[in-house]
């Protein structure tokens, strides 16, 4: 019965042929998967709805490429094609992004041959993993790691002039880079900082003020942009 459940609907597959009522049972199937690939993307994160939606029919149009190619090597190479053009007019994505739209790909193959339910089963376990993942704290940094960017004129050296600071606030300091501003009158410097625990974030940024001359300063989580593929 197991056996059954992972083998492919279509019946008449040797004949390159494929009834109706098997192509309806597809397309249902695979706009109910990409639905809940939708709903797993959106779980703990930020998201627009056109790429909700896309996420949603994209199952149910790749099955539809899969029926049509239909083991025909030509069309086959041709689709392949068509879809190597559409990442020339794409924007680069986040991981979840990009992880999302693979696994739309791979139930939307596996539904065009008819493998139900594999697809099912595919969506079931992955859907349950990523949401223990993202629901959990697995893969995330140190909170206590931060990003500090401070403003300060150019007649400071800002090689060791907040160490004295640092040393009371952070455990450990790292300069990231050093950027000119206002026609190079004002440096920028990001350092990456791990705070000590029970720290006043205020007291150490009233601190800094006062040293460069009440310039801006920013603090904030580190740069998520590595996440980009």
């Amino acid at each position: 019965m197991i056996d059954n459940f992972f083998n492919s609907i279509f019946t008449s597959s040797a004949s390159n042929r494929v009834v109706a009522s098997e192509v309806i049972i597809c397309m249902i199937i695979s706009l109910i998967l990409g639905f809940f690939i939708s709903l797993i993307y959106m779980y703990k994160n930020v998201y627009s709805k056109g790429f909700v939606i896309t996420l949603t029919l994209m199952p149910a149009i790749v099955q539809l490429v899969i029926m049509l190619v239909n083991g025909n090597l030509g069309t086959g190479v041709a689709v392949a094609g068509a879809f190597s053009l559409v990442r020339f007019r794409s924007a680069p994505g986040s991981a979840r992004e990009i992880i999302s739209i693979f696994l739309a790909m791979a139930v939307g193959l596996a539904t065009g041959m008819g493998y139900v339910g594999v697809a099912i089963f595919f969506i079931v376990t992955i859907g349950i993993i990523s949401i223990i993942l993202n629901g959990t704290k697995y893969g995330e940094g140190n909170s206590s790691q931060k990003s500090l960017r401070i403003t300060i004129p150019e007649s400071l050296d800002y090689t060791d002039i907040f160490d004295d600071i640092f040393e009371k606030y952070l455990k450990s300091w790292e300069i990231i880079q050093v950027k000119t501003m206002n026609m190079g009158s004002l440096f920028r410097i990001e350092y990456k900082v791990t705070i000590k625990s029970h720290v006043s974030e205020r007291k150490m940024i009233d601190d800094l003020r006062c040293r460069n001359g009440n310039l801006e300063i920013m603090c904030g989580r580190l740069s998520s942009s590595k996440e980009e593929l």
